[in-house]
């Protein structure tokens, strides 16, 4: 049975089309006019590609540094030893370890959003695999987060970066700001994820590669953005 849309979701959604979508700066203009939280919601993009991530050379995923961050504090764990482990707690890490981390998420403890780590402790991370795996918390090198320059990557996380990654049906979901951002700043973000997405395409990808754009708050109506469009910002 479809959810009951409240009173507001019903006044945004009337100022939206649903069967033309718009050019990127209306977009904007549009999601964040369309909100309804009485808290500081979330603004996602949501892409659907023409790639099928059944397939290994078809996977899209990578990082991508929004130039306003997504205004939230993201928890940031490093696996790391040495002077290393240093540089990442000096750079703002929220947890660094090695083996007692390791240890205390095999025993269930997942409280972090973001997990680095050199790439001499990998061979300890991998049994990690069918845990943070599934929950798109496992380092990899595509996305930067296996690298030996840790203090430089828990600056960037902290500052703004966030991975993007297709899911099993073609489509990244990911949050690109707050409800309270500028048009400017959101916009800028947005831009930021459409040109790391476009320089992502598998050369394996073929026709169609942003097959559909969607813009969206926490709560309140999505917004259809052209695709070709946002593939072009910059």
């Amino acid at each position: 049975m479809p959810q009951a849309r409240g009173k507001k979701y019903k006044e945004a959604a009337k100022a939206i089309s649903r069967t033309e979508p718009y050019a990127p700066d209306e977009a904007v203009r549009l999601v964040l006019k369309s909100s309804t939280s009485k808290f500081d919601g979330s603004i996602e993009a949501h892409l659907r590609l023409g790639v099928d991530p059944r397939h290994a050379d078809q996977m899209v995923r990578g990082s991508v540094v929004l130039p306003h961050g997504t205004g939230k504090k993201r928890r940031v764990l490093v696996f790391a030893t040495g002077e290393k482990a240093r540089e990442a707690t000096e750079a703002g890490a929220d947890y660094v370890g090695a083996d007692d981390l390791v240890k205390r998420i095999q025993e269930g403890w997942l409280d972090f959003d973001v997990a680095l780590a050199t790439p001499d402790l990998m061979g300890q991370v991998g049994r990690l695999g069918k845990i943070l795996g599934p929950r798109g918390l496992m380092p990899n090198p595509r996305a930067g987060t296996v690298t030996f320059d840790i203090g430089r990557a828990v600056k960037d996380i902290q500052g703004g970066r966030i991975e993007y990654r297709v899911d099993k049906t073609g489509i990244i979901h990911t949050n690109i700001g707050k409800a309270s951002y500028s048009e400017a700043q959101l916009r800028d973000n947005f831009a930021a994820l459409m040109d790391a997405v476009v320089r992502a395409k598998p050369g394996s990808a073929k026709g169609q590669y942003l097959r559909s754009v969607y813009l969206s708050p926490t709560m309140g109506p999505s917004v259809p953005v052209d695709p070709a469009a946002a593939g072009r910002m910059s």
